[in-house]
């Protein structure tokens, strides 16, 4: 097995990490400056007090409310460009922005396993739990046909967005509001096959129908109909994982049968963002994925 690996998001034109620190993250997106809860900033802050204050929105509990705090000029939606893809920020309820910065990575790991995997076809990719597009609309610059899944229908109409902004909303790609699982089933009873996977399980959910997902119940039924899914050329698998609580060793272990099969190699470890001036990391959640090295 291959040593852990931390894959870093560095500040970007339009992203940075300024600070972290005492269970908070200071991050800028454009020209506003957010500040939200991140328990995994169990550390010291590094700047001044006043430099927090200068946050044009805060997430911040009062009693048993949690939501933003926003200054005026904050507006619902403002765009940012990341990975040389864009989207629009807004701020959730669930003090979200849509978009996660440590997965630029990934993304473009999926474009370089797209644009060298030498198919006389296009590649075709499966999204599953998309929300707001970020591994869709890499795959879709790097030319893939991509079935984008979602339990959410306004995380799919966010993407759709995304997808407009970044100038790919003619390319072919499906948005479709189901279920994971009986998405995939439908699509092994149809004949279809993708060459890459892509998933974000979370750690309990719901889908649109109410169907129940908790990950220690459903995670290894929806890997095996991943299997079914994928194509005699697959050109690869992620697995991203946030809020579940396992290590990315036990995703590896669900992916080692495409090595024994396919060949290839499995990379794993942390997803991180360093931080502005100091180089410190924010760990951001774990990955797996398997890649084919060549067709």
């Amino acid at each position: 097995m291959e040593e852990l690996k931390i894959l870093k998001t560095l500040a970007g034109g339009d992203y940075e990490l300024l600070d972290s620190g005492e269970g908070e993250k200071l991050e800028r997106y454009g020209k506003f400056i957010l500040s939200r809860p991140d328990p995994q900033a169990l550390w010291n802050k590094r700047l001044p007090i006043a430099e927090w204050q200068k946050a044009d929105a805060v997430f911040a509990h009062s009693g048993a409310k949690a939501g933003w705090k926003k200054k005026p000029n904050v507006p619902e939606k403002w765009k940012i460009e990341l990975g040389g893809l864009s989207f629009f920020i807004k701020l959730t309820a669930f003090k979200h922005t849509g978009l996660f910065p440590e997965q630029e990575p990934n993304w473009r790991w999926i474009i370089d396993k797209i644009k060298s995997a030498n198919l006389n076809r296009p590649v075709s990719v499966l999204n599953l739990f998309g929300y707001t597009g970020g591994a869709t609309l890499a795959a879709l610059s790097a030319g893939a046909e991509v079935a984008h899944i979602d339990g959410s229908k306004s995380a799919i109409t966010w993407a759709k967005e995304n997808a407009v902004l970044s100038g790919l909303a003619d390319k072919p790609v499906r948005w479709i509001l189901d279920d994971a699982r009986e998405f995939v089933k439908r699509e092994i009873r149809r004949g279809v096959r993708y060459n890459g996977i892509v998933m974000d399980p979370p750690a309990f959910g719901h889908g649109p129908k109410k169907e129940l997902w908790k990950i220690e119940d459903d995670f290894l039924g929806l890997m095996k109909l991943c299997e079914d899914v994928l194509s005699d050329t697959p050109i690869f698998f992620l697995i991203n994982g946030y809020s579940a609580g396992y290590s990315a060793i036990a995703y590896e272990n669900n992916l080692s049968p495409l090595v024994k099969k396919f060949g290839g190699a499995i990379e794993k470890g942390e997803l991180a963002i360093e931080e502005s001036g100091s180089g410190r990391l924010l760990p951001a959640g774990i990955f797996a994925r398997w890649g084919r090295i060549s067709l």
